[in-house]
């Protein structure tokens, strides 16, 4: 069944207007709202559907409004170097703003000089559902002139994060973009040496099954770092850990890409070696 143009515009204007959902882009909103009309869905029940799509990969991480205003202004204060310890507490506190990055806090230094060790020093990253990851830039093994491409949904997060590298004088760039749209129109068009996939795969298969293998293909990095949580927002494991790497393992089962696996109290990771050149 076709959509009516009409009832997804309705939605994505309907969705969009919502606080907790202003920001998200809109291409994927409006997609989101196709597929619910393509189902047969009336649009106010389409409206619904999208919302609570939306709030399982990307609201429930935020367990209040990001105060970005504030940060920005206490931003001003800070030193201009990521690894200050002014600018280190400042980066660690917004971190915990946010479900996902917050988990990692503990083991944050470990899980990023383990896990991208054998690659060191990186001198790119293309960070796709980024999050407050690009924060962490500190206790990442980068070099000097490293460059961080990030995208995410949320379009004040990532002029956030524009924000928080300009300011420490790093090359970064960050984007709203759409990982459903594997054309990647408005994807940061630059391979890094290795492209990180945070606990985003399982967000990107609720959204859209088979969406995950596609954008590992997709992906022009020499290196991928993927990584799942090990238990849900609440904090129960639910047998998470050995369910996410018996399904990874089977996605990736019969291509000609190397896998590490590195285990960590609050995640589960692999790094990915594909066939592309460095860069």
């Amino acid at each position: 069944m076709t959509a009516n143009p009409a009832n997804a515009e309705w939605i994505v204007a309907a969705v969009l207007g919502k606080s907790k959902y202003r920001h998200v882009h809109p291409h994927l909103v409006r997609g989101l709202a196709e597929r619910e009309l393509a189902k047969g869905r009336a649009p106010r029940e389409a409206v619904g559907e999208v919302a609570g799509k939306l709030h399982q990969v990307a609201g429930a991480y935020f367990p209040r409004q990001p105060d970005y205003m504030r940060w920005l202004h206490e931003l001003e204060t800070l030193p201009r170097d990521a690894g200050h310890e002014n600018t280190r507490a400042f980066s660690t506190r917004v971190m915990r703003s946010h479900a996902s990055t917050a988990e990692r806090i503990p083991d944050l230094e470990e899980f990023f000089q383990t896990t991208l060790a054998s690659i060191a020093p990186v001198t790119s990253i293309l960070d796709l559902a980024c999050g407050m990851n690009p924060l962490a830039l500190a206790w990442m093994p980068l070099s000097s002139s490293s460059r961080y491409v990030g995208c995410d949904l949320y379009m004040d997060l990532t002029g956030f994060l524009s924000s928080f590298y300009a300011h420490i004088d790093r090359s970064g760039q960050f984007e709203a973009c759409n990982l459903l749209d594997m054309a990647f129109p408005d994807l940061p068009a630059k391979r890094a040496q290795v492209t990180f996939l945070l606990k985003t795969l399982p967000c990107l298969e609720q959204l859209e099954r088979g969406a995950g293998l596609r954008l590992l293909h997709a992906i022009p990095s020499s290196y991928i770092l993927v990584s799942f949580p090990v238990s849900s927002l609440g904090g129960r494991p639910k047998g998470m850990r050995a369910n996410y790497e018996n399904q990874f393992l089977e996605m990736v089962a019969g291509r000609n890409w190397r896998v590490e696996r590195f285990s960590f109290k609050t995640e589960l990771a692999f790094l990915v070696e594909k066939d592309e050149q460095p860069v």
